[in-house]
């Protein structure tokens, strides 16, 4: 549904302070030099793509994002407005990434009532590629074995293997070709390990079937869990100078060590020299961030 319908780029992003690019992949780098060009100085822009190789710009005022969010339905027929509840948001920042802009779109994220994760870029596209990508790759050869067995019996396993096959075929192609190069290295990976079961098969090693299964159970469970617990956290302050890029390198520091921001605020002084931020991480990530910290 739409509230206004403007006639350019330029009318849409007057006053704004922020603007979100959701367009499909394809047409998603032109798109975001436009509204680069027409936003006002101090309008912090994000886009929603699913690969950041390609949306990635040099400009303070960007900043990367994608929502976790979503289905394979699409259209305004399918519209939720809980579509974002509790949804994992990456933000991915830049060197040049303002960091009053970043915290405005923190807060933005958070209102929508998703969790705003910071993430490098090269980190995010291989993820995507992992948990994403290459599982949308899987369905499709899935369900084209199973059609050229000419029979029709469908299992459950099945069905849950495949809900994403074939999913919008005017948005994936351009999805998988803007992340080749993650997406290639994890289909590699993949073939070596079906080369692994195909040979514990071949040799009728029970013993490394079994232990290859408790592993995959083992470890699912552990990436659902550390998905879902958030837990108590705390806050950490600390002074920055005023200078570009400084919010981006301490919350992209914390991302690549693994430690959620789970909300941030940043306070400048009144002479606007320097600042101070404020970073709630989990209380068992606390020591570790603080020590990471000092090292900057």
């Amino acid at each position: 549904m739409l509230d206004e319908a403007c006639a350019s780029v330029g009318e849409a992003l007057d006053g704004a302070d922020v603007a979100v690019v959701a367009t499909p992949l394809g047409v998603l780098p032109a798109t975001l030099d436009a509204v680069l060009e027409a936003a006002p100085a101090a309008c912090g822009v994000t886009d929603v793509g699913s690969a950041k190789r390609v949306a990635m710009r040099d400009d303070e005022r960007f900043v990367g994002g994608h929502p976790l969010a979503g289905s394979e339905l699409g259209g305004v027929e399918h519209a939720r407005e809980d579509l974002f509840d509790g949804a994992t948001w990456y933000l991915v920042p830049t060197p040049r990434s303002s960091g009053v802009l970043l915290d405005r779109l923190y807060r933005f994220v958070s209102d929508l009532g998703a969790r705003p994760v910071t993430i490098d870029a090269g980190l995010h596209d291989r993820l995507m590629a992992t948990v994403s990508h290459l599982p949308h790759v899987v369905a499709n050869v899935l369900v084209e074995q199973a059609a050229a067995l000419g029979e029709p019996a469908i299992g459950p396993s099945f069905r849950d293997a495949t809900r994403v096959a074939g999913a919008n075929p005017g948005l994936w192609p351009d999805i998988l070709l803007a992340n080749r190069d993650a997406l290639s290295a994890q289909l590699d990976a993949a073939a070596e390990r079906l080369g692994e079961v195909r040979a514990a098969l071949d040799s009728g090693d029970r013993d490394a079937l079994a232990r290859w299964q408790a592993a995959a159970a083992a470890r699912r469970e552990a990436l659902v869990q550390a998905a879902l617990h958030t837990g108590p956290t705390r806050e950490l302050r600390v002074p920055v100078p005023n200078r570009p890029g400084v919010v981006a390198e301490l919350t992209l520091a914390l991302g690549r060590a693994g430690i959620n921001i789970s909300d941030m605020s940043l306070t400048p002084a009144p002479d606007n020299t320097r600042g101070e931020i404020a970073l709630w991480v989990p209380e068992a990530d606390y020591e570790r961030a603080q020590a990471l910290v000092r090292e900057l």
